[in-house]
């Protein structure tokens, strides 16, 4: 990862991370930030300006580490099958949607276009984008996959789902089974599962739904 933040702006921004994983944005505050990150309160407008606008690095740090574990992740993958390039890169982008959730629940629109982060989700979109087209080719040359959709839309399809179902829980989780308290484990599984059937039927390859 190209070096955009301090260590020190990045302690905090893991510390802030960390506890409103727990606890909500709203449910933050400066004090328990710098409390934890054992800095001073002023220290967050210094670095930030604003607990707001501390959001906004957050949301490009986040960013800008999930690219970087993709890219290694990818280059791990290289070598394997299409479709199971193609099931790894399904899992592995729902599974970080997920992981990351809280973003979704509070991150307004506004903030995440901001200068800070735009640039940085594009290469990221664009850096998965470039992958999942490179392995249509691969299943397609190989006689694995009979289509080749949009890599775009793949893409869009893998992120869309999963945003939608961690920003509509109320209704999806009449759809799914178990406690409500393991609401983010089973709409994971389904929507792993959902966009494995769904991509894989866009490509006219056959793939087993993932039970866990």
């Amino acid at each position: 990862m190209k070096k955009k933040f301090t260590d020190k702006q990045i302690k905090i921004l893991e510390v802030a991370e960390e506890l409103i994983a727990k606890k909500g944005f709203d449910g933050t505050s400066v004090r328990d930030i710098s409390s934890k990150a054992n800095i001073n309160v002023a220290m967050i407008s210094y670095y930030f300006g604003s607990k707001e606008k501390m959001l906004a690095y957050l949301y490009q740090y986040r960013v800008l580490r999930t690219r970087e574990s993709f890219s290694e992740f990818a280059h791990v993958i290289k070598d394997g099958r299409a479709e199971m390039q193609m099931k790894e890169i399904i899992k592995f982008i729902v599974s970080q949607m997920f992981k990351y959730n809280y973003f979704h629940a509070f991150v307004k629109q506004e903030i995440r276009h901001t200068e800070l982060v735009t640039d940085e989700l594009i290469e990221f979109y664009r850096t998965a984008t470039l992958k999942i087209e490179e392995v249509i080719k691969k299943g397609v040359s190989t006689g694995v996959f009979t289509y080749a959709p949009k890599a775009e839309d793949v893409l869009t399809q893998i992120i869309g789902s999963a945003v939608f179902a961690i920003r509509n829980r109320n209704f999806y989780e009449l759809y799914l089974s178990g406690k409500e308290q393991d609401f983010l484990k089973n709409a994971e599984v389904k929507i792993r599962n959902s966009n494995y059937e769904i991509v894989f039927s866009l490509l006219g390859y056959q793939s087993e739904p993932e039970v866990r």
